[in-house]
């Protein structure tokens, strides 16, 4: 995303962080890293933190990649409003038909116990354009 924000030239704030902290401080998995790479993209300097609630006082929108980390941020949301603010990615798939979508499809899968980063980063990518066009048209 912070890829795409930057060639947009667009003035949006982004961050990583996750719903759990076993890997705060971390860098990304070496697969993430290379299929990053094979696109142009340099994540080797990203470092994982952890979530935490101040975070819903900072950003206007949160973002969850699965079921599991939107239940997680529910539960961590101070009042409504913050809860208003999250939503999942693929929400934004254009290769989805929301309409008809369950709880299952708009999952990012986790391609860490299979070798699927190729397909992963693709519905990321088209995601993320999908939800930065819907934040800044044109």
């Amino acid at each position: 995303m912070k890829h795409l924000v930057a060639e947009s030239g667009a003035h949006i704030e982004v961050e990583s962080a996750g719903t759990a902290g076993y890997h705060t401080g971390g860098s990304p998995d070496p697969r993430s890293a290379e299929e990053a790479l094979r696109h142009g993209i340099d994540i080797s300097e990203q470092r994982s933190r952890q979530f935490h609630v101040g975070d819903f006082a900072f950003f206007d929108l949160v973002i969850a990649m699965d079921e599991s980390n939107m239940a997680d941020l529910i539960d961590l949301a101070p009042d409504e409003a913050a809860v208003s603010r999250i939503r999942r990615l693929r929400e934004f798939d254009p290769a989805i038909e929301q309409a008809t979508a369950s709880s299952a499809d708009l999952d990012v899968p986790d391609p860490y116990y299979e070798d699927g980063f190729d397909g992963v980063y693709e519905m990321i990518k088209r995601s993320c354009a999908a939800l930065l066009e819907s934040i800044e048209p044109g």
